[in-house]
Order: C-alpha cells, then sequence, then structure tokens
C-alpha cells in the first residue's frame, strides 16, 4: 500500500488555507467552515492518517516530522502553493505545526482550536513514553477490560478530572475506536515540538496566531496554553463557554458572528 495524504478541497478563492481535524474526525468535519471563509480562501481539508482515507505504508511505523514535510511539500509543490494559511483542531494541530516548522516564512497565518501537542497531555504520555504502557494499549485493542479498570481507579481516587475519565472511556468503547486510539497516539509519538523555538519562529515575521479555546475544556485545558501564548507577538485568544468535543462547531457558530476573525 502507498502513503497517501487525502484532501479535499473547498473554494477557489486566491488564499489557501490547510485544514487539520482532530481525533476521530474527518476532512469533513471542516465544510461547514469552508462556506464561513468566504470567497476568498481556498481551503484544502485533509484527512489525518488512521482517519478518513489517508493511509500510511507502514501503518505502525510512527510518523516523523521530516516525513510528513516531505508529504506537504510534495502536495504544495504539485498545487503551486507558496504561502498559506493553517487551520487546526486538538490532534490536527500537531500536522499544522510541523507545517510551520517544515516551512518557515510561508506561513502567513495559523489558527489554532484547542491544539494538542503545546503541553504534554496526561492521557498522551501515559499511553505512549513508558513502553510497558505501550504494551497495555496495544493488548488493550483487543481486551480492554484491564485498562478500563485502571483507569476506572485513577477516577475513584480522584487522581484525574472525572471528565477525563468518560472521555477516555468514550474512545474505548469500541475496538475499532481502540486501535484507532492506539494507531493515532504511538503513530504520532514523534510530532513533539520544542514550544521555544516554535515561538522564536513565529515571532521572527512574526505570524498571527489565533487561539480558539473552551473555558470548560478538560483534555487541553486553557489555562496549560497560556505560557506558551504570552511568549508570542502576535497571538489573539478566543475563549468560548464550551468543551473540547464540540469545540468545532461552536468556533463556527462563533464566527458567523464574528468573520472579522478570520481576517489576514
Amino acid at each position: 500500500m502507498k502513503t497517501s495524504l487525502h484532501f479535499q478541497k473547498y473554494g477557489t478563492g486566491p488564499r489557501v488555507v490547510l485544514a487539520f481535524h482532530g481525533y476521530g474526525q474527518s476532512e469533513g468535519h471542516w465544510r461547514g467552515m469552508a462556506a464561513i471563509l468566504g470567497p476568498d480562501v481556498t481551503l484544502y481539508a485533509f484527512d489525518l492518517f488512521y482517519h478518513g482515507r489517508s493511509r500510511l505504508a507502514k501503518a505502525d511505523s510512527p510518523l516523523r516530522k521530516a516525513r510528513l514535510g516531505e508529504l506537504l511539500g510534495e502536495f504544495l509543490a504539485a498545487h503551486g502553493i507558496h504561502t498559506f494559511g493553517l487551520l487546526a483542531f486538538s490532534m490536527g494541530a500537531k500536522f499544522a505545526l510541523t507545517a510551520v516548522e517544515q516551512f518557515p516564512g510561508r506561513v502567513e497565518k495559523l489558527w489554532l482550536i484547542a491544539p494538542d501537542g503545546l503541553k504534554t497531555q496526561f492521557w498522551y504520555a501515559l499511553a505512549t513514553y513508558p513502553p510497558w504502557m505501550r504494551g497495555v494499549l496495544g493488548r488493550a485493542v483487543l481486551r480492554p477490560q484491564r485498562l478500563l479498570r485502571f483507569i476506572d481507579g485513577l477516577a475513584q481516587r480522584r487522581l484525574v478530572d472525572s471528565g477525563l475519565v468518560r472521555f477516555a472511556q468514550w474512545q474505548l468503547d469500541s475496538r475499532e475506536k481502540r486501535l484507532r486510539v492506539y494507531r493515532s497516539w504511538v503513530g504520532f509519538r514523534h510530532l513533539v515540538f520544542d514550544t521555544r523555538k516554535l515561538a522564536a519562529l513565529l515571532n521572527r515575521q512574526p505570524t498571527p496566531v489565533t487561539f480558539f479555546l473552551g473555558r470548560f475544556d478538560r483534555v487541553i485545558p486553557h489555562a496549560g496554553l497560556q505560557e506558551f501564548i504570552a511568549s508570542l507577538t502576535k497571538a489573539h485568544t478566543v475563549l468560548l463557554e464550551a468543551g473540547h468535543a464540540g469545540l468545532i462547531y461552536d468556533v463556527a457558530a462563533y464566527l458567523r458572528r464574528h468573520p472579522e476573525e478570520m481576517k489576514w
């Protein structure tokens, strides 16, 4: 099987935006956003690997930033795109931030919705950093009972937020979801960022960055991003009265009322 990064094109405007969805979604989740961006924008919405129609030749091998940069570079060259904006939700921010690093000076603007990858989250660290835990998660694809008991134990001891526990349980309630969790978390574990170097890169021009965060988001808490946001020269934050799962739709509703937030 050949590696392919599937995308869907929306619009025909002169400004280009590359969009990367969150965990458990697909490029179709950006369809409503494409209409909000207006006639001046062409939106290329990508499926993350292990989602939708994107495929990795070696599905069980971790994706590295250099390889993702090659794939995005091939796409940009094939479509004659030099400068572009980036739009990303949650796990998709790992792809967008990789593009920032791989194509310095070519990113015109960045919109991040509850971005993953800027601060190590509890569940991600638990699943990927201890090698023994990767084995537990791998075995849990077929036999999840042991992992679910472990998560229940964390909740009973109040070691983690109950909302996070419910989120994790929902992500593990079918074999298909468990396999996607395993492949995504382990497969993307090399997409990590030195936030100081990333901030310096974004400040060099400087690149405008807008953050859309949820006040009640327990998966990507807005408080954990404040240090990074404060380190940026041209950062703007929109804090919505929302949680994590449906934040992309809350942002779309907000942008219908405030279309100026998506202007260059």
